[in-house]
């Protein structure tokens, strides 16, 4: 009989590489218990926020932060050039019995000649404060305890942080991840076993003079194939069906943009704009009750709240977008047309803001938006989409023909009020037999009627 090559143990190998494996394991894991740090930061970081929610005394910060924002925020900022000067730290800077004085009537103490009320009053274009006559005494103090506290800045992350909260993830036993390598290698060594297992059987069988089956060599699958002419000519058909099924999807989506989603110069957020604000979508587009085209909007339009929202609330900041990018796009538009937030006035150095188009219908189609809007009174959104909850704005809708047909088709025409339609349903409403007109049975169909 032949000698058959003596082999280790693979059982033998495959218990030692485990235990290997595992001890390394507990090695890279023995290290201090993070709960402890963990109690220590938190300590410390407890000991610092405390410091920063302090409030000055003699006032009610909450309450004063209400009545700034109900009766002060739109002339006033905590921090940075409004119409008027930034409050924050305004009782460090003036006599508290001045600021009851000042904010109550502040005429009075620009006429009666007070030079800080006066230097104020020249300072800022000589706009005058509004009287607040209604503020007591505790008011005023909530105020000013609300305008003295200190700006919060954001703690940044410690580096330890990062590597605290992975090591509190393998707490109580091994992580996921190293139960999974072990998972992994002891699979590869069954694999490794089974390969050397097969082939010392083989040569167990071939050295007791055992034959081995031997597979019969089959005809190839594609000569069957070939050979078979139904089977040919079935799928060539099917093959020419499909493509040109693909290819006729191809050619009709040409042109049609539905999704088309441009990154603008600068990021404008109908969410906040038209969502959150309420925004009506006609204070920025007017062109569109009396005009073909919606129009873009002059950075003017944009001007007329932004004079004196310099920033963003801390409310809007998103997981995706923080406050501080909000705060740049603002800037980025000061810089467009040349305003100067700190002396509250334009610098005359404009730079053009170059917005990507959305929507873009052929030459040869026509659309007017205030035959829809003023005429039809369709809402914004019945072809924009939901754009009060736009981030970014999209194209919603396909704009195809297809499209606006099966729209003129669905369509009732609103005729109360308007003595022309009034005719025109009348006599038309007795040839269709109808009670409402959908716009294709009043010509919307027509070719002229969106083709010149």
């Amino acid at each position: 009989m032949k000698k058959v090559k003596y082999r280790p143990s693979v059982a033998r190998m495959l218990f030692l590489s485990v235990s290997f494996f595992l001890s390394f394991n507990a090695l890279v894991l023995a290290q201090d218990n993070p709960e402890d740090q963990a109690v220590v930061q938190e300590t410390v970081q407890g000991a610092q926020e405390s410091n920063v929610e302090a409030e000055p005394s003699g006032g009610d910060a909450a309450a004063g932060k209400e009545l700034f924002n109900t009766l002060c925020a739109a002339c006033h900022k905590l921090d940075g050039n409004s119409i008027g000067p930034p409050l924050r730290g305004v009782n460090e800077r003036r006599d508290v019995d001045w600021l009851h004085s000042w904010i109550r009537n502040s005429s009075e103490l620009i006429a009666a000649g007070d030079e800080e009320a006066v230097a104020i009053y020249n300072e800022y274009n000589q706009v005058a404060m509004p009287p607040f006559p209604q503020l007591s005494d505790a008011d005023i103090d909530n105020i000013l305890a609300y305008t003295g506290q200190p700006k919060a800045v954001p703690q940044e992350k410690q580096p330890g942080d990062a590597a605290a909260g992975t090591q509190g993830g393998g707490q109580g036993g091994i992580s996921t991840d190293i139960l999974l390598g072990i998972l992994a290698f002891v699979l590869l060594m069954l694999l490794v076993i089974l390969f050397l297992v097969n082939r010392t059987l083989r040569r167990f069988a071939t050295a007791s003079g055992v034959e081995l089956p031997v597979r019969e060599k089959r005809k190839p699958i594609w000569k069957s194939f070939v050979e078979n002419q139904f089977l040919v000519i079935t799928t060539a058909i099917v093959l020419m069906l499909v493509g040109a099924y693909f290819v006729y999807g191809y050619f009709m989506q040409v042109g049609v943009d539905q999704g088309y989603q441009p990154i603008q110069p600068i990021h404008f957020s109908h969410k906040i704009h038209a969502g959150d604000n309420q925004i009506d979508c006609k204070f920025c587009h007017s062109s569109a009750r009396v005009s073909k085209t919606s129009g873009i909007p002059s950075l003017n339009v944009c001007m007329n709240c932004h004079k004196s929202i310099g920033e963003v609330a801390e409310g809007t900041a998103t997981d995706e977008y923080s406050k501080e990018f909000y705060d740049g796009e603002i800037a980025k538009l000061y810089n467009a047309v040349g305003w100067d937030p700190e002396t509250q006035s334009y610098t005359g150095e404009t730079e053009p803001v170059k917005w990507v188009r959305i929507h873009n219908l052929p030459d040869f189609a026509y659309f007017n938006h205030s035959q829809h809007v003023e005429v039809g009174g369709i809402a914004c959104q019945t072809c924009h989409g939901p754009v009060e909850e736009m981030e970014i704005m999209y194209q919603n809708a396909p704009l195809t023909m297809g499209w606006c047909i099966t729209c003129h088709r669905e369509t009732n025409v609103r005729t109360a009020g308007n003595e022309y339609y009034e005719k025109v349903h009348e006599e038309l409403s007795k040839k269709y037999g109808v009670e409402e007109l959908t716009v294709a049975q009043m010509g919307g169909l027509e070719c002229a009627k969106c083709h010149y």
